[in-house]
């Protein structure tokens, strides 16, 4: 069902659940910017209050991006591969196996490779072009470092997990096949560019004294340097964030191996899509920049993943192209407590009963994706 909110001097919103009222303001704030396609924003099923921008949130622009409703974690996002191994194929404990992925993967908001891996392609985009050169030797300079330490960081961390809400599941469908899942994004390189960039947005509009209900919705212009480095900028991290996923669902299914006797191979082309990013799309007939912070691409036949929470059911979905949502769809369950409002942790058997038969790391951030915190998919 979808409710449909619209205002004097604001562009429609278009939502596809009831929105609380926290989130519908943040909706409001941003339906009113005159950059905003006609057509209006969509919210998401999952959608909840944000920082700046309501997550589960589709922008189209037109000539402007908002760098804070893309983020710090560009390109975070989903990988999954489908494996010719049956349920019955696994161990009774997949305790060892996790340790295994645990010690190969490198976790936590800090974690690096102690051998890095390298950039490749994405190393070579810095150096081919005088706009990847230009923002990131600019970067590099804001940072008070030069370009060869920050290449060195994004190797250290390119296949790496990360912290907050990202995971790396084992899962079983309907038919009992095994699955490989995993959620991360552009790691801290990604961090440090949207960082940069926002900074960038807050200060033009101090420059051009324009006045904001919410510093986050600040915005870069066509025809101007800094929305040209941007647009190379985050699309290179999207770029890196693919990477980061394919990197450890390769170094998951190394893994597995190690434990699992029975030789297998992966049945299902590996699905790997962003769900924080900007491309630019068509859509009405017009060419336009979307932002879908907390929302994934569903363009008719598109494959898509929806996790749940921690020990819950995630869907493998298809695309219908509807163009009231600028052919999107949501990326999860959504949270009932946002990050925004968290009051502190709870303690481990308060919020967290494990799964039977699963082996799940007993981590500090494991709270960001426990079931209390997450809604049910199915409601």
């Amino acid at each position: 069902m979808k409710n449909i909110y619209s205002e004097e001097g604001s562009r429609p919103i278009k939502a596809w659940t009831d929105v609380e009222d926290d989130a519908l303001a943040q909706a409001r704030n941003l339906a009113r910017l005159p950059f905003v396609d006609r057509h209006g924003i969509a919210l998401m099923p999952d959608c909840h209050l944000g920082k700046g921008t309501t997550v589960g949130t589709v922008i189209a622009t037109d000539k402007a991006i908002i760098p804070a409703a893309v983020g710090v974690d560009i390109g975070c996002g989903m990988n999954a591969v489908r494996l010719s191994l049956k349920a019955s194929d696994l161990p009774d404990s997949l305790l060892a196996v996790r340790r295994q992925i645990e010690r190969d993967v490198p976790l936590g908001a800090g974690g690096s490779r102690k051998k890095p891996v390298a950039l490749g392609k994405l190393s070579l985009a810095l150096n081919e072009g005088r706009g990847y050169k230009r923002w990131f030797g600019r970067f590099a300079q804001s940072r008070k470092t030069d370009e060869i330490s920050l290449l060195k960081k994004a190797e250290s961390q390119l296949g790496t997990l990360g912290s907050g809400n990202h995971f790396i599941e084992l899962c079983t469908d309907e038919n009992q096949d095994v699955w490989v899942m995993l959620h991360s994004g552009s790691r801290g390189i990604g961090n440090m560019i949207g960082s940069y960039f926002i900074e960038k947005a807050r200060r033009r509009m101090e420059r051009l004294s324009i006045h904001l209900p919410d510093g986050d919705l600040a915005w870069l212009a066509e025809g101007e340097d800094d929305f040209d480095d941007y647009v190379k900028a985050v699309d290179w991290a999207q770029d890196y964030a693919l990477e980061n996923r394919r990197i450890m669902m390769e170094t998951t299914i190394a893994a597995l191996r190690r434990h699992i006797p029975i030789n297998f191979t992966l049945t299902r082309e590996a699905i790997n899509c962003h769900h924080n990013y900007v491309e630019k799309e068509t859509h009405f007939g017009r060419n336009l920049w979307v932002t879908r912070k907390g929302a994934i691409r569903a363009r008719v036949d598109d494959l898509g993943i929806i996790p749940g929470s921690m020990g819950q059911r995630s869907y493998i979905v298809r695309g219908k192209g509807k163009l009231e949502s600028y052919c999107s769809c949501s990326h999860g369950a959504g949270r009932k407590c946002p990050e925004v409002r968290r009051e502190g942790y709870l303690p481990w058997p308060t919020w967290f009963s494990r799964p039977k038969g699963s082996s799940v790391a007993r981590i500090k951030w494991c709270w960001t994706r426990y079931p209390h915190r997450i809604r049910t998919l199915m409601r």
